[in-house]
């Protein structure tokens, strides 16, 4: 069976959650069963009153405002503890349209895809500005190539994960988790699918950011820490290279004025050439220090996936466990169990080939 959890973070939507709850499809060709999860970021109104009389499955509080990003990674984990097979994350302001969510899944569940983002088309839409269109535009040109993938809308909230992909996801940053994620995926090699999804407009500003620069700002400094936890030597090392480069300029001319007899006052050109060199110098050695740190955390993420997957398991087989003391003579039960096995034994199984493939 193949269970769709729709997670929706939320902060202060109360008169958008109900109509963004409305709107998920309960019926999903590929899928036997959607739920929908709700994960309140301190919220001052209403949203987890409304999104409960709005027909939501699951409610959770983080109690106080932690911020996208923290919230996000909360619903991922609280949808694989309940035993999610394909999770789908959109906005609580109803930006996206809702009966979406069927094309944006198709490609995970076909086994197509590890991970699919809704594309806006954002450049047919009235209400972007061109600023925010060119934005937009040249920035998921600059993500995807940060990531060594290929997605028309980088930012773009509306996303579905298969399971494996979702306990690979590790959010440390507390702005936004959209670059971030993308950057992640792309250097696993996760299969990364766009499909173009439909958007409603939306009245009240953003509360994520106040203003275009202060969102160009804080996405910048995500992406180059991103960048940077993976491919930590080549940002170092090009770092260096060039201020070795650099120094090597006023060296150079010293030099040629020095072997023409010429080399009084010049001393300042040797100085200035020998601390950038010295600079390079540190540069190349922090890129091999932060290449190590960069392993080593590296690491600790297949560490944490494996701890995410083991819970999940043990979850699964309580879960199926309960059922089975509760109702020992159903049929229900006993395909419960059966299933839960079958699910476990094929997960063993492709870990055991992308273990053996990754050895060749």
């Amino acid at each position: 069976m193949t269970k769709l959890i729709v997670q929706i973070p939320c902060f202060n939507e109360a008169e958008t959650i109900a109509a963004t709850i409305g709107d998920i499809p309960r019926e999903i060709a590929g899928v036997d069963k959607v739920e929908i999860l709700v994960i309140d970021d301190g919220s001052s109104d209403d949203t987890i009153a409304v999104a409960r009389a709005a027909g939501a499955d699951h409610v959770f509080a983080n109690g106080t405002n932690k911020g996208l990003a923290s919230t996000f990674q909360r619903g991922l984990e609280e949808a694989l503890r309940l035993g999610a097979d394909v999770i789908v994350n959109t906005d609580g302001d109803n930006q996206y349209c809702g009966a979406d969510v069927a094309a944006l899944v198709a490609p995970v569940v076909a086994g197509e895809a590890d991970m699919a983002i809704g594309d806006r088309c954002t450049q047919e839409i009235a209400h972007f500005s061109p600023l925010k269109k060119f934005l937009q535009k040249h920035g998921s040109r600059l993500v995807s190539r940060l990531a060594n993938t290929d997605v028309v809308d980088a930012v773009s909230g509306f996303r579905a994960f298969s399971r494996d992909a979702a306990m690979g996801v590790t959010v440390r940053s507390t702005f936004s988790y959209t670059t971030e994620t993308l950057i992640q995926a792309g250097r696993k090699r996760l299969r990364i699918a766009s499909v173009p999804v439909r958007t409603n407009e939306v009245a009240r500003p953003s509360r994520l950011f106040r203003s275009i620069p202060h969102f160009v700002m804080r996405t910048g400094r995500t992406m180059v820490r991103s960048y940077a936890m993976y491919e930590p030597l080549k940002i170092f090392l090009a770092a260096g290279v060039f201020l070795m480069a650099i120094g090597a300029i006023p060296v150079v001319r010293f030099l040629i004025y020095y072997a023409l007899g010429n080399g009084d006052g010049k001393i300042q050109s040797l100085l200035i050439g020998g601390v950038l060199i010295l600079m390079g110098g540190i540069c190349a050695m922090f890129a091999l220090i932060a290449d190590l740190i960069a392993y080593n955390r590296q690491l600790l993420e297949i560490t944490l996936e494996k701890v995410r997957r083991m819970e999940y398991e043990r979850g699964a087989t309580d879960v199926a466990t309960a059922t089975a003391k509760e109702n020992p003579r159903t049929e229900d039960a006993a395909a419960l169990q059966a299933q839960l096995e079958e699910r476990i034994s094929a997960d063993d199984f492709v870990r055991q080939r992308q273990r053996a493939g990754a050895s060749r």
